[in-house]
């Protein structure tokens, strides 16, 4: 079925772009290919929206799925009426299909149920109708031993009762929209727990309306009730909800109203009001986890395009006290060279030694950078590196140790080092994020990584989604080099994956480097689709083609020569040289095959190839007279990384072991969305110390002025 028009109501993208990413989509091409390589056909829509439209496509198939299955249970019970059935097949909204469904749904054996089974539906009916003009005398037939008197019997057909007022889809539908509209969430602490549950006592008796609360207060509260020290409630008017069921069923001069007064209420205590608020708990679960999974993929996103230092020797240090700070030379390109352990600190403090060693180190390796890892013993070892003489040319960087371990303790690390212990791979792992962030981060669980909120508590199959597709992303918008980067960075380029990608290195190896992309079609299981869709992400330095080594796609390497013969210039002197690129005639080049956002991609490689987007890494100092909490004071002004970004502010490392907390308000002068609208990640930032809470561990800081 095709879902392109209302894909596009939806999102208010264009239908006839909704149906090319449809069709390039169909044809198995990949989103970075789509945006990189297909901007005429698509409207030069970003990866974002791409994803967003296969995202809805995907959710409507999975609907019409739904529907199907419903259709055929209502069908094998000979219960499918066609005003049900187009009733199904036109409805998209997955509470309301539900909703229609409920009758029909197999369920376990209810009051109801076992009401029916004694015979008492006939009685039910009677009560519904509200015409009997003595009910309690007509329930007596009803009686039997297993039933006993009339109140019994009617107490019982009133169960029936319920259920079918609780199966009506208006109601549920009514009481939907109330919570999102009207409704309030409210939290109180388990009393018996309230000592252990210090974490949330801003939980402890909260209350807000449910459309204002954010999503990280949100999942707070839920985790909070998942971990058994709150109590979490959705509520609305209950009374008004009950007056208006009554409202539909209560006939005017009808018998017994107050049997169907009690049926009203207990249709909706009992059946609506519990399954309507699991339903708004799940959807505004959804929208929380989304709304924290984009803030993590955007987190995500700034570390894989952190600056590279590039290609240095680099001196990679894991910090400590006990236990030693673990040594690792790298050469430029991040091979290891060898390890050692100091002690430069208390309790053994051999700083001579340790001076002499790194010293050694820098002058064998012609070490150009040294990696310091941000943990324990972080402070000390910067500033004991910086006051080793005779190293000005050295420059030294601390580097995020987030997931780090992960890495030492996996697979992949097992394998690029069998022989090494796990210390001194945490040690190569740091000073290849300084050479590469992108090349080293992708080897870690993106979850392990600690930038983003509540990642543990959102849908964990979403998340993953999400952050893949930002590894995807980022590792295409990069482009990598073909002779140098390793299987797992390999795998995340467009077309390729993790098969292909081994095939790729194996060849390479066979081969003794590529020159020549079109090499790359000898590869084995690499067909056409797949060098198409992964040709423009790959580089060769020193090919060939010169034009193997930019953005550009071999599709349209005929047209730079088209280029360079209009210039009288042979190509490769065409690349590189801005100004000759700037005389090209671009309206005489435009035509139905590559249109101005092509033209434009084309020139810009040209102009600079091989440029790369992430910069370069720059030096950054700490405060110097502050090495802990203690040395805070309020009113302090300080220099700072933003190391976090999450919905309600930004996290700060200011040299201490714990992170400052920027709240929203205090960011800007002028009121802002979102933090993400003026910060990112491993930004460089000056922050004044609000409040330093050491007993709550928390430090409060802002940003204004």
């Amino acid at each position: 079925m095709n879902f392109t028009k209302r894909i596009a109501d939806k999102l208010g993208i264009p239908e006839s772009k909704v149906s090319k990413v449809l069709d390039l989509s169909g044809q198995g091409n990949t989103i970075p290919f789509i945006a990189r390589y297909r901007k005429e056909a698509t409207g030069s829509l970003d990866e974002v929206q791409i994803g967003d439209i296969l995202t809805e496509n995907k959710r409507l198939i999975d609907l019409e799925a739904r529907k199907l299955s419903i259709l055929e249970s209502i069908k094998e019970q000979g219960k499918l009426t066609p005003e049900l059935e187009r009733k199904i097949l036109e409805c998209f909204d997955t509470n309301k299909l539900e909703d229609l469904y409920l009758p029909y749904k197999k369920k376990r054996k209810t009051k109801a149920d076992m009401a029916r089974e004694l015979g008492l539906e006939p009685l039910a009916k009677m009560i519904m109708a509200q015409n009997a003009q003595d009910i309690y005398h007509a329930a007596k037939q009803y009686t039997n031993k297993d039933i006993g008197d009339s109140d019994a019997a009617i107490a019982m057909a009133l169960d029936i009762v319920k259920e079918w007022i609780a199966e009506n889809d208006t109601f549920r539908e009514r009481f939907r929209e109330t919570y999102r509209r009207y409704g309030e969430i409210a939290s109180k602490v388990v009393k018996s727990k309230k000592d252990a549950a210090a974490t949330y006592r801003d939980y402890f008796d909260f209350s807000e309306k449910l459309d204002r609360c954010p999503s990280h207060r949100y999942l707070a509260m839920m985790r909070g009730e998942s971990e058994g020290f709150l109590r979490v409630k959705l509520n609305i008017d209950d009374d008004r909800a009950i007056e208006f069921i009554e409202g539909r069923y209560l006939k005017r001069n009808g018998s017994n109203p107050e049997l169907i007064a009690e049926a009203c209420k207990g249709a909706y205590k009992d059946y609506i009001s519990p399954g309507v608020e699991n339903q708004i708990r799940k959807e505004y679960k959804e929208q929380a986890d989304e709304e924290a999974i984009k803030v993590f993929a955007k987190n995500l996103e700034q570390l894989l395009l952190a600056a590279p230092l590039g290609t240095k020797a680099v001196l990679a240090i894991d910090p400590g006290f006990r236990t030693g700070c673990k040594v690792a030379c790298l050469d430029e390109n991040g091979t290891f060279l060898k390890d050692a352990v100091i002690y430069p600190h208390e309790p053994q403090l051999k700083k001579t030694e340790a001076e002499g060693i790194i010293r050694k180190l820098v002058d064998d390796y012609n070490v150009k950078a040294i990696a310091i890892g941000n943990g324990t013993a972080s402070r000390e070892t910067k500033s004991w590196i910086d006051s080793i003489s005779g190293m000005n040319s050295v420059e030294s960087y601390v580097i995020s140790e987030s997931g780090a371990s992960i890495y030492s303790a996996s697979d992949v690390a097992r394998e690029e080092f069998p022989n090494l212990d796990l210390t001194v791979r945490g040690a190569i792992s740091l000073g290849r994020r300084l050479l590469d962030p992108l090349s080293e981060l992708v080897k870690v669980d993106a979850k392990s990584i600690g930038v983003g909120q509540y990642q543990h508590d959102v849908n964990q199959t979403r998340l993953k989604e999400s952050l893949d597709q930002s590894v995807i992303s980022c590792v295409n918008r990069v482009g990598i080099d073909l002779n140098t980067t390793g299987y797992h960075l390999l795998s995340y380029i467009s077309g390729l994956g993790p098969t292909i990608a081994k095939n790729i290195i194996s060849y390479r190896s066979e081969l003794g480097g590529f020159t020549d992309k079109n090499q790359l079609k000898a590869v084995p299981r690499l067909g056409d689709k797949a060098f198409e869709q992964s040709a423009g992400f790959l580089r060769i330095r020193e090919a060939d083609n010169p034009l193997d080594n930019t953005g550009i796609h071999p599709e349209s390497y005929h047209f730079v020569d088209q280029i360079a013969e209009d210039l009288g210039k042979p190509v490769e002197e065409i690349i590189g040289d801005g100004s000759l690129v700037s005389k090209i005639n671009k309206s005489k080049l435009i035509n139905a095959q590559f249109g101005a956002e092509t033209l434009k991609d084309i020139l810009s490689e040209l102009a600079k190839p091989g440029h790369d987007l992430r910069g370069v890494a720059q030096v950054f100092e700490f405060d110097k007279n502050v090495k802990s909490m203690a040395d805070l004071k309020v009113g302090m002004k300080l220099p700072g990384i933003v190391s976090n970004i999450t919905n309600f502010g930004a996290f700060v490392n200011v040299g201490v072991k714990q992170d400052g907390l920027v709240h929203i308000s205090q960011i800007s002068g002028k009121r802002i969305n979102s933090p993400m609208d003026v910060l990112s990640l491993d930004q460089k930032v000056w922050v004044k110390v609000l409040e330093v809470d050491i007993a709550r561990n928390r430090i409060n800081l802002s940003m204004k002025n």
